[in-house]
């Protein structure tokens, strides 16, 4: 045994290694992957993870560029997940097309890596069930970027509900009124699709543009699971010249309570004008609206009404958080998009939307800024919301009485 004398001159333990910060891979930094890139760059600047590799299939332009600094380049992830010796990435975060999701997260979960999924997460049910199994059976993390599940304004909503301050539920609406020029379905070849090169795409208002506030309104009403989610009715139609649809009404009825909830959504991308989408909570003394964009809550029910402005906390940043303790748990789990993917399902089997009648809309703008407005459409939306009643039922002029539930 070492005399003490021997070590005091040897001197105190050295500290143990500090761990190795988390590596982080950006998949599709030339798309909406660049707001991740952001994110996780400015993450890495707080010294909380290092940007280790960024892939895409075009070369690095821009602020892509800059943000990827000294980050290896990939052309796909598959090379990325074959390189040579070297740590792989303790992250992946997918942003690409929506056909590739179910695919490349699958792929980087096998690989080890957990997962920031852009949402959709998948194109149809069956590859979403396939890729919860993946992440099961891996251990893996997978977060879905439906960025407004990290606002502490559903806990403001639950709480209002909870004290009787709206009186009972009755019913969740949502009004997204949108444009899109056509330039938005021209950006990529599975733009605006249905399906492309034989494969699902499932690209439309629904599903990707105003695919949040289809979230949102779920999680307010509770319907964040494939069970949770009995009957979906959906009606589809289209002014821009795609397959997808561009102006549509879902109504879900949930499995809470003997007759379970409305919850009716009118949503299109072919208004005079964007506004701000929200989300309607109807109760028997009173209504909560909820503004995921900016994280206000208008509650006006039996104490008045109140504003409550409210914060988000960033997916990037409780991804991390998660691996560094998993009691922290995810602010968006892949589990609790199924309600969503219910949805998404409804759609994808839908018969194909049907053409809006010429003479129901002005075309406005010039080259690739021109933009169809559908006539009445933001008064169509808001009685989708308001009643809890689809296009078809309200006699909006465009629709021929077609609904199609999916139980």
């Amino acid at each position: 045994m070492p005399s003490p004398t021997a070590a005091t001159a040897a001197g105190p333990a050295p500290d143990p290694a500090p761990a190795p910060l988390p590596r982080v891979a950006v998949v599709g930094v030339l798309g909406f992957g660049l707001t991740h890139l952001r994110a996780f760059r400015e993450l890495a600047d707080e010294g909380r993870c290092t940007v280790s590799d960024v892939v895409d299939m075009r070369p690095l332009a821009g602020e892509a560029a800059e943000l990827a600094g000294d980050a290896a380049y990939h052309r796909d992830l598959a090379d990325l997940l074959e390189a040579g010796p070297g740590p792989r990435p303790d992250v992946v975060v997918i942003a690409t097309p929506i056909s590739t999701h179910a695919p490349l997260a699958a792929a980087a979960m096998r690989a080890g890596c957990h997962v920031l999924l852009e949402k959709p997460p998948t194109a149809s049910l069956a590859e979403f069930t396939e890729l919860l199994a993946v992440a099961r059976e891996t251990g893996r993390a997978c977060q879905v970027g439906f960025q407004s599940n990290g606002s502490d304004a559903y806990a403001v909503v639950a709480g209002a509900v909870a004290s009787g301050e709206i009186g009972e539920v009755t019913g969740i609406g949502v009004v997204g009124t949108w444009l899109r020029p056509v330039s938005y379905f021209e950006r990529a070849r599975w733009a605006g699709r249905r399906r492309l090169d034989g494969v699902d795409v499932v690209d439309g208002v629904v599903t990707n543009p105003l695919a949040h506030a289809v979230a949102a309104a779920l999680r307010v009403g509770g319907a964040n699971r494939v069970e949770d989610v009995a009957v979906v009715e959906t009606e589809l139609y289209h002014a821009h010249d795609i397959e997808a649809d561009d102006t549509s009404s879902v109504r879900v009825l949930t499995t809470h309570g003997a007759q379970g909830l409305p919850i009716a959504l009118g949503l299109t991308v072919c208004a005079a004008e964007q506004t701000e989408p929200r989300v309607l909570v109807h109760g028997t003394a009173g209504r909560v609206t909820f503004r995921y964009k900016t994280d206000v809550v208008e509650v006006d029910g039996t104490a008045g009404a109140r504003t409550v402005r409210c914060t988000s906390a960033s997916l990037q940043a409780n991804l991390l958080d998660h691996l560094g303790d998993p009691t922290v748990a995810l602010l968006s789990p892949l589990e609790e998009s199924g309600g969503f993917m219910r949805v998404l399902e409804a759609i994808r089997t839908a018969p194909d939307p049907t053409p809006i009648p010429a003479d129901l809309v002005e075309w406005r703008g010039e080259g690739p800024d021109r933009h169809p407005v559908v006539r009445d459409v933001e008064e169509w939306c808001t009685r989708v919301a308001t009643e809890l009643r689809s296009f078809a039922a309200l006699g909006a002029p465009w629709s021929p009485a077609r609904t199609t539930p999916a139980t």
